[in-house]
């Protein structure tokens, strides 16, 4: 409930009134006497473009790399663990899961931290090893979702940053 909270807070400041650019490019305009079904033409923004092949979202911008820096040591070294132990046994389904479950753990801080374009490279390894993860599936449809709201490209499967660098103060 949390992160929804969260990102629902942070979808609405970026396409919503806060934005600090709040002119209309493609206003849509509901036929007279009707109202806008999306609901989006109230807050100055106009409805969001359906996905184009190749994680672009029509009339989009470059994604970028943005979130605050967090420190994931705890959350890459669980994944190394998991890794390790999965590649001595590969076929192991139950360690496939213990790997996706870390994955989607590291992901779910990176989506708290809004590192989203990190975050969906996560939840994309965690559902190579988990394909039925519910909370995965979710958040990737979420985050692209976002992006595709906020007219941006996202990260190609396989193309994902890695999370910020953190740096520790002495």
């Amino acid at each position: 409930m949390k992160k929804e909270l969260l990102l629902a807070g942070v979808l609405l400041t970026a396409i919503g009134c806060g934005t600090a650019n709040n002119t209309v490019e493609n206003p849509v305009t509901p036929p007279a006497g009707q109202s806008d079904p999306t609901g989006i033409r109230a807050h100055g923004g106009s409805a969001p473009a359906a996905p184009a092949a190749g994680g672009q979202a029509q009339g989009s911008g470059s994604w970028t790399q943005g979130g605050s820096p967090i420190d994931t040591t705890s959350f890459d070294a669980a994944i190394a663990k998991a890794e390790t132990s999965y590649k001595a046994k590969s076929g192991d389904q139950s360690r496939a899961l213990v790997l996706a479950e870390a994955y989607v753990k590291r992901a779910t801080a990176l989506t708290e931290a809004r590192q989203y374009a990190s975050a969906l490279g996560d939840y994309r390894r965690a559902l190579k090893f988990d394909p039925n993860n519910a909370e995965a599936k979710r958040w990737v449809e979420e985050i692209i979702a976002i992006y595709n709201m906020l007219k941006k490209s996202y990260p190609a499967e396989g193309q994902e940053p890695a999370p910020l660098p953190f740096e520790r103060k002495a």
